[in-house]
């Protein structure tokens, strides 16, 4: 993967790419909340060569222009990925997105804002569904919420234990992470919490917490839906829910693995993308020869 830097007036969008656009079509991931687009490396190598994937960093995140005037709202974003992919004339032909979590929820808004962009999306455990029952993890947030502790976001940690509650939490498979790893980890993140507490605020706000939900059933495009059973952050439920709301869809779910899908399984997730994929434009060619 190559970086790159392009420009939209005075903002920046930095990105990672590879491969070039070609009859197939080409690829943008949209990584989730406090990630960058490295995040989507692990999978990425079990991806074909010849396909043209382009990763970007979300608005805020690591090489992509953080403002105090941003708007970080999900319809805020989706308009931000929207000149990015402008910029990039990854439009010229209708492209397949990829999202998880937070990145999976301005993915579904953005297919259903700009339908002729996209062929094909995948959305991978995707945050903005409204579930009729808090889990464990909900319910804890609206108890913060209620307090305005916003300090203690699990999403947000400032001590290392709370780094392994966090790692814990996102992922089923159990590790044992030393304590100087975790203090790392902690240490990157840290100058970055007030930005993540203002982001994490703002989509969870009511404007942008059910935005996929109240557009789910504009998404007209083939959609494949990726779930871990034992997600703990966004229930597995949300997979259900999709799928009857979007018609032409499919749902994988993943047995064993929590909400890091695309860490805990690159391979599996990368084989789902590149299946999915064939089978949808497989059909594009062979009405060609009708």
């Amino acid at each position: 993967m190559q970086v790159r830097y392009v420009r939209h007036e005075d903002y920046q969008f930095c990105y990672s790419f590879r491969g070039r656009p070609g009859h197939k079509p080409s690829i943008l991931m949209l990584h989730g909340f406090s990630a960058h687009k490295d995040m989507w490396l692990s999978m990425v190598k079990f991806l074909p060569k010849n396909l043209h994937l382009v990763c970007v960093d979300m608005p805020g995140h690591e090489g992509t222009t953080r403002s105090s005037l941003d708007d970080l709202s999900i319809d805020g974003q989706v308009k931000r990925i929207h000149q990015f992919v402008e910029c990039l004339k990854l439009n010229k032909k209708p492209f397949h997105l990829v999202g998880t979590s937070m990145g999976g929820h301005v993915a579904g808004v953005y297919a259903a804002h700009y339908p002729s962009d996209v062929c094909s999306l995948s959305l991978v455990c995707p945050a903005g569904l409204q579930y009729s029952t808090d889990n464990k993890f909900v319910q804890r947030l609206k108890e913060l919420q209620e307090s305005a502790a916003v300090e203690k976001i699990p999403l947000i940690p400032t001590t290392p234990k709370e780094m392994s509650e966090m790692l814990q939490l996102c992922s089923y498979v159990r590790f044992k992470v030393p304590q100087q790893i975790l203090q790392g980890l902690v240490d990157v993140r840290i100058p970055h919490n007030t930005f993540y507490r203002k982001l994490f605020l703002e989509i969870v706000s009511e404007k942008s917490r059910y935005s996929l939900h109240q557009n789910m059933d504009k998404i007209k495009v083939p959609t494949q839906i990726i779930w871990g059973k034992q997600d703990q952050v966004l229930d597995v439920s949300g997979a259900d829910m999709l799928a009857k709301s979007i018609a032409n869809s499919q749902v994988e779910l993943l047995e064993n693995c929590g909400h890091s899908v695309v860490m805990e399984r690159p391979r599996k997730t990368a084989k789902l993308l590149v299946d999915f994929l064939a089978s949808v434009h497989s059909t594009d060619n062979s009405k060609k020869l009708d």
